[in-house]
């Protein structure tokens, strides 16, 4: 039952996914490196021997917690003995003044929290017209190309302009942090807790690839 978890995966996605862990973790896979792991366990326990920091064993999403609670606090003027986890994130950030708020807090932060995003309905339709224009290149090439600009360029517009949210508290976005930005996330980003550093790779593959959190165990097998 867990090796079909991983075997199913697009190697691309897979690749994309690791590039985050290599931002993650601040460390960098070279040439073949990981061409000998072959489960999920040895990709965790190679991690682990990457990272050249001092161990400490404190908990990172509570520290990260603390850092984003300072961050509101400083930058939107929130007294912090209000903001608990459980905290609704609509309300610190109101649609009318989303974006600048989400861009301070990043400021002060020192790094892209990634939490907006458009409509699905748009993102929807410009995919669509994506695909769409894939065929009309072999029917009429000017057409296809003038969709495929469109569709790129209002892609990339719509995630520039982005208003939406997919997280609903405080917490939720401290375990993002936690998860895709792990050291920037520590008090301090030159140690990390290798007791930690499995669950949070569980975490970031289960979200990023829809994976069975249950079924992502150290034997699940890339290849």
């Amino acid at each position: 039952m867990t090796d079909y978890e991983l075997k199913n995966i697009d190697p691309e996605d897979i690749e994309d996914l690791l590039v985050k862990v290599e931002t993650s973790f601040d460390i960098k896979f070279v040439g073949n490196e990981l061409v000998h792991i072959y489960t999920f366990g040895q990709l965790c326990d190679h991690i682990v021997n990457k990272i050249q920091f001092a161990n400490s064993n404190d908990c990172t999403s509570q520290q990260a917690f603390y850092k984003l609670r300072e961050a509101i606090s400083a930058t939107l003027q929130i007294d912090n003995k209000i903001i608990s986890t459980d905290f609704s994130l609509s309300d610190i950030l109101p649609r009318q003044s989303r974006r600048l708020r989400t861009k301070r807090l990043e400021r002060h932060l020192g790094f892209r929290l990634n939490i907006l995003r458009p409509r699905h309905w748009i993102t929807g339709t410009l995919f669509i017209l994506f695909l769409a224009s894939f065929f009309w290149l072999f029917v009429s090439w000017q057409v296809g190309l003038l969709g495929l600009t469109f569709s790129v360029g209002g892609l990339w517009l719509a995630y520039k302009i982005g208003n939406e949210l997919d997280l609903q508290t405080v917490g939720q976005v401290a375990e993002k942090m936690t998860r895709e930005n792990y050291l920037k996330s520590r008090r301090n980003s030159k140690t990390f807790n290798k007791n930690e550093i499995e669950k949070v790779l569980t975490d970031l593959f289960s979200k990023d690839l829809d994976l069975d959190k249950s079924k992502l165990t150290r034997e699940a097998k890339f290849v």
